[in-house]
């Protein structure tokens, strides 16, 4: 769970909204921390073959299928997901992927 400004922001329902869009094959939904809010999301979104996707566009069609403040405020798209064994996403590195560390924000 997400803990935004106080809301509770299930990562499962914004990655269900997100697979209904268009274009999306895979998607992937963590917290990562933000100075006003306190932690915010970041969808992790693989494009479906051949399709091209802008963030922005992602984020816009998702205000139309979620509240404001589960729509994530950052979205990076990626090849592939990190995945184990048995096909589950490995989010544990998708947060090592992208949320910076004090060696990088240094």
């Amino acid at each position: 769970m997400i803990i935004s400004g106080g809301e509770n922001i299930y990562p499962a329902e914004v990655e269900s909204a997100l697979l209904e869009l268009p274009g999306v094959d895979e998607v992937a939904v963590i917290g990562v921390p933000d100075e006003k809010w306190g932690e915010v999301g970041l969808a992790v979104v693989v494009p479906a073959p051949g399709v091209v996707l802008d963030p922005a566009d992602v984020q816009t069609q998702l205000r139309a299928r979620l509240a404001a403040f589960k729509v994530p405020k950052h979205v990076q798209l990626a090849d592939e997901l990190p995945k184990t064994a048995t096909g589950k996403v490995r989010k544990p590195d998708l947060r090592d992927r992208y949320l910076p560390t004090k060696e990088t924000s240094a």
